[in-house]
């Protein structure tokens, strides 16, 4: 990955020891519960600092042009302040993002397009190397216990679809935000510089059932470091859970429902179509996604924990002048062995996200997936859900309670040969659509990539830890029409969080 990656990562090593050094004092109770670091408070306000710096590495895919093997860092720098009280919480954010050593020569003619995360820094910031930024990131005020345990947030705030309750059961809790949530709405919370969203958000318990309503407008950033606008893009949600189980078990239901319309009509939209009827399609894309998911954990006295999930969505509505009419489809199953020492979890799992078998036709059918963070189900984040065949494996281990491992592999191909192999994570600015798509090899071939990784965290005290990642994938004939002179990838980042 070269010298620049070494002396990144060299950087990020001393600032994990400088920081474990400073917090020698703190109390075995603290040390304990890396997601319960102390409050901080300054009078009768609560202060929350996150700083998240990252170095990364990408050797991207190689074609007859562009140079996709490169490093760079990023920096996002938050703090907050707030109150809560009974009845009344507010809450004002602010981010400060650096994102800097992007590449020059990243950028290649279509359809390799932008290698790698970097190029797409690089784009949205006008082809800066070097970018700094600062911006309001969330300012709330949230009314609680309103009658029938409701709640009212309203403002700039985050929003994660899947994680309205927070489960009991651990193991339950994991997957909810692990293999649930953020499917279709969230913050793209692995980009430099993430999202936020500008609205209104009201939630109900019903005895032991939730009900949530969410509607809100998406801000910029993700990728570029200016997150202070607001796109002109709408999103409406809405959601039942009904939390179930017994004694020895636990299962959580959500049905759910998603409205999206975007008036960004002036922006070319990405899909299979021919480049002059794109050109010519200047209509609003409005699409209802409508899902279920189910997700349930048995544990028994002797042969370990047993779980499984559904999650399934069908979309309808216009795709400019199409219409609309995909789905999609996830079923997992997972063990965790009675092994104390090092506490495996073993899961398999399959994906599918439909594609567009026809680019000639006035129907849209490729899986359309809305505002989400790609990289929570894509660890190497060159795809994601949208015509997409996924059939995985993983395995978690956790030797003590500050080291954890995670490894992946994942066999993909697109669901159409006729559609796109589509990259991104939804709108983050005006002038991008942000999906992008390259075009399949055609002749029925439908292989993407296998995909190995490993990533190794370590929670050095309550209020610093340190992730250490690398992904491989050796392309298919899809990535290899495009990549001929190395249809391989690879991507390697070392990446510490203080927050307090």
């Amino acid at each position: 990955m070269g010298l620049r990656f070494a002396a990144w990562c060299g950087l990020a090593l001393l600032l994990c020891l400088a920081s474990s050094f400073a917090q020698q004092t703190s109390t075995p109770a603290e040390k304990k519960l890396a997601s319960s670091p102390p409050k901080h408070k300054l009078g009768p306000l609560d202060i929350t600092v996150n700083w998240r710096a990252r170095a990364e590495g990408w050797d991207w895919f190689k074609g007859p042009v562009g140079h996709g093997n490169y490093t760079f860092g990023d920096s996002l720098f938050r703090i907050g302040v707030g109150q809560q009280s009974e009845h009344f919480d507010w809450f004002v954010e602010g981010a400060q993002v650096a994102i800097v050593g992007l590449p020059t020569g990243a950028v290649a003619p279509a359809p390799q397009g932008q290698l790698g995360l970097g190029a797409n820094y690089y784009v949205a910031n006008d082809k800066s190397v070097n970018n700094v930024g600062g911006f309001l990131k969330q300012s709330y005020v949230q009314f609680k216990d309103l009658g029938h345990k409701a709640n009212l947030k309203l403002g700039r705030f985050e929003y994660f679809d899947g994680a309205e309750v927070k489960p009991k059961d651990p193991t339950l809790a994991t997957l909810e935000q692990t293999r649930i949530s953020q499917r279709l709405l969230a913050n793209f919370g692995f980009s430099a510089v993430q999202r936020s969203f500008d609205g209104v958000q009201l939630s109900s318990n019903i005895g032991n059932d939730n009900l949530t309503f969410f509607a809100a407008r998406p801000t910029e950033g993700v990728f570029q470091v200016q997150g202070m606008g607001e796109l002109d893009v709408d999103t409406y949600y809405g959601s039942f859970t009904v939390p179930v189980g017994g004694r020895s078990s636990a299962g959580e239901f959500r049905v759910f429902g998603v409205g999206y319309i975007d008036h960004r009509v002036w922006i070319e939209k990405t899909d299979n179509r021919a480049n002059a009827a794109k050109l010519a399609d200047t209509s609003t894309i409005e699409i209802g996604t409508y899902g279920a998911d189910y997700l349930h954990v048995f544990n028994t006295p002797t042969a370990g924990k047993f779980d499984f999930l559904v999650w399934g969505v069908v979309q309808n509505g216009s795709w400019g002048v199409l219409s609309q009419d995909s789905g999609a489809f996830v079923g997992e199953a997972g063990w965790q062995a009675p092994v104390r020492s090092v506490k495996p979890w073993f899961s398999v799992g399959y994906s599918y996200g439909s594609g567009d078998g026809n680019p000639n036709d006035t129907r849209h059918g490729t899986f359309f997936q809305l505002l989400t963070t790609p990289r929570q189900y894509a660890r190497f984040p060159f795809y994601n859900m949208m015509n997409n065949e996924d059939f995985y494996g993983t395995l978690n281990l956790k030797p003590t309670s500050k080291l954890g491992f995670r490894s992946e592999a994942h066999a993909l191909r697109l669901a159409s040969a006729k559609d796109f192999w589509y990259s991104g994570g939804g709108a983050f600015q005006s002038s991008t659509f942000g999906f992008t798509g390259r075009p399949a090899p055609g002749n029925g071939n439908r292989g993407l990539a296998n995909v190995w990784d490993l990533s190794t965290d370590y929670q050095f005290t309550p209020m610093f830890g340190a992730t250490l990642y690398y992904g491989q994938a050796w392309g298919k004939s899809t990535i290899a029409k495009i990549y001929p002179k190395d249809p391989d990838g690879h991507l390697l980042f070392l990446e510490t969080n203080l927050r307090f």
